[in-house]
This record gives structure tokens, C-alpha cells and sequence, in this order.
């Protein structure tokens, strides 16, 4: 049976009005690409794993840098490249997710990939700043086996597209477990306008869930009162994770990014994480509504950005929590049942939990 997006099973999160293919990529420009690995090894063991790639644009991503911002909500996690991110406020290279033993290797392919792009990297001007996220994928797939290679990465890279994200059990969110369900990727979009001006501005979030219990899940407002705990063990030692990715095209500057990034917490907690002690939560936002080129000699740029007090501002932050909530919700109703390492299974979420 095709999974379904949430709203394709007649249920809404929020009040704002929906891009046209509720995803990332709704946002202008913003490319989404991935790179699945699932199949089966000697020794019972399993490739379930990936690599997702989101590019703020099409061009050249080190010579149009975007506005960005990071929020950690919970630390417990292996990124590269937030601590250059949160200094300057520029992202200058694809946001790339994959398993957490995997952020070397997509690291360095990611980096090749940029380095084939511009050959005055660590040359003639200094060097780039790669930035990566990850979620921990062990209990399906066999992570010290390190089946996430560099090239891998530049297929998600080269894979992406304006189109709508495939979600669930691809690229990175391949292995990934979110409240005892089988998760990983998923994706939604709000438009944003306000009645003291005439312009409609684009939202998404992207995220990678791979955290919670059942438990917390079925207290959400979408599950039917009758929906009861399959009473299974849980399928994660540890706490888990979630990376969340925001695009916009409002033209906010890094500081009021960060401001929007630290609404996605709202989403988060709402679909049934209590960003636990284990719990690496993170969110990377960015704005694509100018770009920073550095072939330029001149000492001053011009930054276009939204009154802090403009009335847009609470809607974005409204929209926010909304994508936030929306995409977990789809990152569970888009993915299959799993077959992983040891024979185990993590199963789809059952579409008759949710309130018909």
C-alpha cells in the first residue's frame, strides 16, 4: 500500500495556508537530494543507511553564500561546521545529513565536491566550511561497518532537485527509528503574509526524526482516544535525535534566523519529544532571498532584512512551529516497515491509530 503524507489521511496541523507540494522545496530555488543503502550483508548484517543533500540554490554554493543560523536545542550530537556557521552567519556549502558514523565520510565527499567546483579552495583564498548533521541509525543498520562512503554524498548532492522530496525511509532516514516507528525524512511548507503588506513569503522545514517512545507519540491530538500501546520494547537504547532544516525566502539575517530557528522547539515538543538526555537536537535555518558573493573587492554589502517589529514576524515564527510539527508527523506516515541488522523490524506507523 502507497504511505501517504498526513494530509492525504485528512489531517491538518495549524491554521496557515500550505505551499503547493508541502515541502522544503516549495521554497524557491532549494534543492533536496538523496542516496538510499539498504541491502543485506554477510553475518546478518544490513546496509540501512543514506545520505540526504539540501542546496539552498542551484549555482555555485562557496560563491553565493546564504544567511544562516544554527540552534542547538539539546547537544548530543556530531555536527561539523555549526561553530563557523553561528560566527559569520554564511552557509557556503549543501546542508548534508547521514548516520552519525557516516559525518566523516560525507564530510570529506561533500568537501571533494566543492573543491571540483572551485579550484582557488585552499589555493589562492582560504578554505570552506562543510557543513553536516547526523542521527544515529545502529539499531537497523550495522553502523561500524561504515558503509557511507564519500562519493555517496556527491550522488545525494548530484540527485537533487526542485522537485517534490521523496520522504520516510530514504537517504539519510534509511535506518532511522522515531517513537518505536520506522522514521526519517520528512518535509512540509507554509505560506506566510500579512494583511499590512502585499507580498506572500515561503517556509519549510526538513527533518530527520529519529527519537521518542510510542508513549509520547499517541498523546498527540491525532491519534483516536482508543489508540492503545502495541506494548512492544522499545526499538532504541539510546534517546535518540532529530536535525531540522528551515528555508525561507523572507529576508532575514542570521541573527533573526536564529530567532526562528529556536521556534522549531514548539514543533518538536508538540509531536512528542521531551528532548531527552541523549537527545542530539539540532536546527540549521536559512534565508535564500539574497545571496553573498565572494568574488567581490568591495568593503560594504547592502543586507536586505524584515523590521524586527513587523507583524510578519509572529507569523513566521507561527509557521515555524507548524512545519516543524507537520514534517516529524510526515517523516512517520511516508515511512515502510524496515527490515534491518539481526533480523530486526521496525514497523510502519498504523494509519488506524490516527483519528478517521
Amino acid at each position: 500500500m502507497k504511505r501517504r503524507k498526513l494530509r492525504d489521511l485528512g489531517i491538518s496541523i495549524g491554521i496557515l495556508p500550505v505551499g503547493a507540494k508541502n515541502c522544503l522545496t516549495d521554497v524557491p530555488g532549494v534543492h533536496v537530494g538523496h542516496k538510499t543503502l539498504h541491502y543485506p550483508l554477510e553475518n546478518n548484517e544490513y546496509a540501512s543507511t543514506g545520505v540526504t543533500a539540501i542546496l539552498p540554490h542551484g549555482d555555485n554554493l562557496f560563491r553565493y553564500k546564504v544567511a544562516a543560523a544554527a540552534h542547538v536545542i539539546n547537544g548530543y550530537g556530531k555536527t561539523t561546521g555549526l561553530v563557523q556557521l553561528d560566527e559569520l552567519g554564511r552557509l557556503e556549502s549543501p546542508i548534508m545529513l547521514t548516520n552519525t558514523f557516516g559525518v566523516p565520510a560525507v564530510t570529506q565527499g561533500t568537501l571533494e565536491y566543492l573543491l571540483e567546483q572551485n579550484p582557488d579552495i585552499g589555493n589562492t583564498i582560504g578554505t570552506v566550511n562543510v557543513v553536516v548533521g547526523e542521527c544515529n541509525d545502529s539499531y537497523l543498520n550495522s553502523i561500524r561497518k561504515f558503509l557511507v562512503e564519500p562519493n555517496h554524498a556527491k550522488q545525494a548532492i548530484n540527485n537533487a532537485t526542485t522537485d517534490q522530496a521523496k520522504e520516510g525511509a530514504v537517504g539519510a532516514g534509511m535506518g532511522m527509528v522515531c517513537c518505536d516507528y520506522k522514521g526519517g525524512i520528512g518535509t512540509s511548507s507554509r505560506l506566510i503574509s500579512s494583511s499590512k503588506m502585499n507580498r506572500t513569503y515561503t517556509i519549510g522545514c526538513l527533518v530527520l526524526s529519529n527519537f521518542g517512545q510510542e508513549k509520547d507519540l499517541l498523546r498527540h491530538q491525532i491519534f483516536s482516544k482508543q489508540a492503545k500501546l502495541n506494548e512492544k520494547q522499545s526499538s532504541k537504547e539510546s534517546d535518540g535525535s532529530i536535525m531540522i532544516i528551515l528555508a525561507t525566502n523572507a529576508p532575514l539575517n542570521e541573527r533573526q534566523l536564529k530567532r526562528l530557528a529556536k521556534r522549531a522547539g514548539i514543533g518538536l515538543g508538540k509531536s512528542g519529544s521531551q528532548i531527552a538526555h541523549g537527545s542530539g537536537d539540532v536546527v540549521i535555518a536559512f534565508s535564500t532571498a539574497q545571496t553573498f558573493s565572494t568574488q567581490t573587492s568591495n568593503h560594504e554589502e547592502t543586507l536586505i532584512q524584515l523590521r524586527e517589529d513587523h507583524p510578519i514576524m509572529n507569523e513566521l515564527f507561527r509557521g515555524v512551529a507548524e512545519v516543524t510539527e507537520e514534517a516529524i508527523l510526515n517523516s512517520l506516515t511516508q515511512a515502510r516497515t524496515t527490515v534491518g541488522r539481526q533480523g530486526r523490524v521496525v514497523e510502519a506507523l498504523d494509519y488506524h491509530l490516527i483519528k478517521s
